[in-house]
């Protein structure tokens, strides 16, 4: 099948990135590996909130409902995109996920694994990293005989009241996953680096910090950042509640034998599970061929546009262009420049 732009992706990005190409004269099609066009928000943890507010969340054009000076939930994120998708112009087939992407000349050829194959000069990789989650080398896991997951696996505290579980991680998710299952269970957040706080007091959803950062994500930084320069954004005093003791927090385990964890001030425990919110990589396997991502887990991009194949971009990668580029409000923002530059292709 043959269309100006092909979006591989029907979550935030897929759907800003659609909704920018638009504007410009072009009808994409996009394609969505699973059932719904929320993306990976219905997979997230059931009491997700976001760390930034509502006001903060919106694609362009499309005000997020309600007010905007509060924290959604994962539940209104979903019903949001689920009637963003609904209002793009071009086609959304769900049900067709990509499995390669490869080129003949200025053509992008677009193969499913139901074997449909589609063509376009211009391509929109809006994958996401959801299906990527990533899971580091930690001293002596591999001798744990408890459960391990990842927080891409967590839905809820229940199955885990009264068992002892261990959080790894020092970021947003890995805190509120850790003060989550606390009500109900003994936990400890163990952490690589320490904790840092956005600020010293938590943050309401009418602060001026969010007016700060809406105006620092006007500017094209992103590429000075990285994923471990993500402070904790305290949204619901979790700063007072870990100072409380439990969670627990403390430096990494050095060591396991069986479902013992053995910690660097001699203690040792048993632990029932281990919770890795340690974060994900884009999830680009469907160009691992075409682009190679870097050790890192990156493709080769200045500011979400490829510097390997012309008419190729990227939309939703952590900092690809300015600092909130993995939210939906930087996905917004950046959609609109990729679309400028990809206009020249379609």
């Amino acid at each position: 099948m043959d269309t100006p732009a092909i979006v591989i992706g029907a979550g935030q990005a897929g759907i800003a990135a659609a909704s920018a190409l638009s504007e410009y004269g072009s009808r994409p099609v996009v394609l969505e590996a699973g059932s719904d066009t929320a993306g990976s928000w219905p997979n997230y943890y059931d009491r997700l909130r976001l760390f930034t507010p509502a006001q903060l969340n919106a694609l362009p054009g499309r005000p997020f409902p309600g007010d905007p000076h509060r924290y959604p939930t994962r539940d209104e994120v979903a019903a949001y995109l689920r009637k963003c998708a609904a209002a793009i112009p071009g086609e959304v087939l769900t049900g067709h996920r990509v499995a390669t992407v490869d080129r003949s000349g200025a053509t992008f050829r677009v193969h499913t694994t139901t074997g449909a194959e589609f063509t376009a000069p211009v391509v929109v990789s809006a994958t996401g990293s959801f299906a990527n989650p990533y899971r580091p080398e930690l001293p002596g896991l591999s001798a744990y005989t408890g459960e391990v997951l990842h927080a891409a696996d967590y839905r809820r505290p229940h199955p885990f009241a009264g068992r002892r579980v261990v959080v790894v991680g020092s970021g947003n998710s890995a805190v509120q996953i850790a003060v989550e299952l606390a009500a109900e269970s003994p936990v400890i957040l163990a952490h690589r680096s320490p904790l840092r706080y956005a600020t010293n007091e938590p943050i309401p959803a009418d602060s001026r910090f969010w007016r700060a950062i809406s105006l620092a994500s006007r500017l094209p930084i992103g590429r000075f950042f990285h994923s471990g320069t993500i402070p904790i954004v305290d949204t619901e005093g979790y700063r007072s509640i870990l100072e409380q003791g439990n969670p627990e927090a403390r430096p990494m385990f050095t060591r396991a034998e069986g479902p013992v964890l053995h910690w660097p001030d001699g203690r040792s425990e048993e632990v029932d599970h281990v919770v890795l919110a340690t974060g994900y990589r884009p999830a680009l396997t469907h160009l691992s061929t075409l682009c190679p991502p870097d050790a890192a887990g990156f493709p080769p991009h200045r500011n979400g546009i490829s510097t390997a194949h012309p008419g190729l971009a990227f939309l939703g990668l952590e900092y690809q262009r300015n600092i909130l580029s993995g939210t939906l409000h930087g996905a917004g923002r950046d959609s609109r420049y990729l679309a400028r530059y990809l206009a020249r292709y379609s």
